[in-house]
């Protein structure tokens, strides 16, 4: 099998929705779920080496997959180590979305040990700014963790979500993360769902942030790597790969196209951020989920796209990021899974 046929596909597995913080911008509800249990997990995992294997067979193309392990507050499910290590038995990447606050040196050493490959801790800014967003002392326990982390061998990437909140404080971020000694600094976007709704007037506008996405990228900083996977940021940064308007989704969004979202009762969604049900573990397929949804074809199909994001020539490597798009339509009184990104500054 060649090489070059590598095919990423990852799982991202929310495997709690409990949390120790109260995030003013989280998308998330912080509902109560009845969680999947351990001998659950390890089923579905076994599904999904058994789909993959299938797909290799019938589409001679090699898989990498891999799952972000997140919650809620991922480290306060009990099982977690163990559910780590039957990733790590199972031949999957595993990679750790964490707030931080709860990592001593024991646990930074026993996720090692669990094979994790790399761990995100989320840093708004500046110790004033994060507080403000993440709860009193919370800026100081996530160092702490961060410190941990690294003291473990981990590859640490810090992660701001970029709202009005912290829009102009990316400079402090660059600095907290040469500090600490962090070999990544990432950013993402506010999504208005959640607790986040209550920000959607917070959003950033598209000219604003094509401006801070410039200088972020301009910045040079030796041994730290800015990375983000918000597809219109990466338009900017490197061009579309195929700016010719083809109607074969080759990267961007991630959604539909490359990996399912799992919360902790099981539902399946088509990206962390998006809420849309389209089927649960407990009763459905995977890969009947991923072959028959409605939802998937839609993701996947550019004649439903709508306004810019339909008509942009840079579709097939980007499509804006649907969770925003349809959370910002939900906030103004409509529900429209296939609007345009509105903080899309590519064709604006």
């Amino acid at each position: 099998m060649q090489t070059n046929n590598l095919q990423e596909f990852f799982v991202q597995w929310h495997l709690t929705e409990k949390c120790n913080l109260r995030c003013s911008h989280c998308y998330q509800t912080g509902g109560k779920f009845a969680e999947l249990s351990l001998t659950e997990i390890r089923e579905v995992l076994d599904e999904i080496v058994d789909m993959l294997a299938a797909w290799s067979t019938a589409y001679q193309v090699e898989f990498a997959p891999s799952f972000n392990v997140t919650g809620g507050e991922p480290l306060l499910r009990p099982d977690l180590l163990d559910i780590l290590d039957d990733m790590k038995d199972r031949g999957f990447a595993s990679y750790l979305l964490t707030n931080g606050t709860l990592i001593d040196a024991p646990k930074a050493v026993a996720l090692a040990d669990c094979g994790v490959k790399g761990v995100q801790v989320s840093i708004e800014g500046p110790e004033e700014i994060h507080d403000r967003i993440r709860g009193q002392g919370s800026f100081q326990a996530s160092c702490q963790g961060v410190a941990h982390l690294l003291a473990a061998g981990h590859q640490v990437t810090l992660n701001a979500t970029l709202s009005e909140l912290n829009a102009d404080k990316f400079h402090d971020l660059v600095d907290i993360a040469t500090l600490l000694g962090v070999q990544r600094l990432g950013f993402s976007r506010l999504v208005p769902s959640g607790r986040g709704l209550g920000l959607v007037n917070q959003m950033i506008g598209p000219d604003k942030l094509q401006d801070i996405y410039k200088a972020i990228f301009a910045l040079t900083t030796p041994g730290l790597q800015i990375v983000t996977g918000d597809p219109v940021a990466s338009q900017l940064r490197y061009g579309a790969a195929m700016a010719d308007g083809g109607s074969i989704a080759t990267g961007g969004c991630a959604a539909g196209i490359a990996g399912l979202t799992l919360l902790p009762d099981g539902t399946v969604t088509p990206c962390r951020r998006l809420a849309v049900p389209i089927g649960n573990v407990r009763q459905d397929s995977l890969r009947e989920i991923w072959a028959d949804s409605e939802v998937l074809a839609q993701l996947r199909d550019r004649r439903q796209y709508k306004g810019r994001c339909g008509s942009c020539a840079n579709w097939a490597d980007c499509r804006g990021c649907r969770a925003i798009a349809y959370a910002h339509s939900l906030a103004h009184g409509l529900d429209d899974l296939m609007a345009e990104d509105p903080q899309c500054f590519i064709n604006s």
